[in-house]
């Protein structure tokens, strides 16, 4: 049975880090891409945005331009856990973050119950 589970979350001052992390079980993360996602406060669930993905194949990641230079995403295969690290927090980046398996080209299957992100001074 798939299934991952993010943290890391928390409140941050504006300008600060976090690093969030996906752990997965039930599968090995270099099976299937993983994907970050985002649901900022008061949008209906299908408003969920992807930020970031990391292809199992090569690698390979992708960033949405909202986040391009502030987000990092890596896996560590050996603990089974995919990372994001987002520096220079704006408050519009406050959300839930979720983590996903599936393909970087836009299907996702498994989903985390997300981690909560709070920006604000």
């Amino acid at each position: 049975q798939l299934r991952l589970v993010e943290s890391g979350g928390g409140l941050v001052q504006p300008g600060g880090s976090l690093i969030l992390s996906c752990a997965a079980s039930g599968f090995t993360s270099d099976y299937y891409d993983i994907g970050w996602f985002r649901q900022a406060p008061g949008n209906p669930e299908n408003e969920r945005k992807g930020v970031s993905c990391i292809s199992t194949i090569d690698g390979k990641t992708y960033y949405a331009d909202s986040v391009k230079g502030r987000f990092t995403i890596s896996r560590d295969n050996a603990k089974n856990t995919v990372y994001l690290q987002i520096n220079s927090l704006k408050s519009e980046d406050t959300a839930v973050y979720y983590c996903a398996a599936g393909s970087c080209r836009g299907d996702f299957t498994s989903w985390g119950q997300g981690t909560q992100v709070t920006v604000s001074s």
